[in-house]
């Protein structure tokens, strides 16, 4: 007979610290690299590639898309019926 052994996983070190603190040394490493001009800088073309490739990603999740969909057509209903137009920009009529 094969005995189970329960494995507990416990985080330790960085992962184990206050978020405020992990965000505090993030921090501090962040500015450094900026200093050193290490740090990595997107470009308007990288910056848009990421964009395409995430918004892609996104939208193979039908359901999901078909979610944000509703929310916003729902929200968009819900501004209307209390006197707004539902974005901010007017009624498009």
């Amino acid at each position: 007979m094969a005995s189970t052994s329960h494995v507990t996983k416990t985080n330790r070190g960085f992962a184990a610290m206050d978020t405020s603190k992990q965000r505090e040394i993030a921090s501090k490493g962040g500015r450094a690299a900026h200093a050193q001009g290490t740090a990595h800088e997107f470009s308007p073309d990288e910056a848009r590639e990421a964009g395409r490739k995430g918004g892609m990603a996104v939208s193979r999740d039908r359901d999901h898309m078909s979610l944000i969909g509703r929310k916003g057509g729902e929200a968009r209903g819900a501004a209307r019926r209390n006197g707004g137009s539902g974005n901010g920009a007017g009624a498009r009529f």
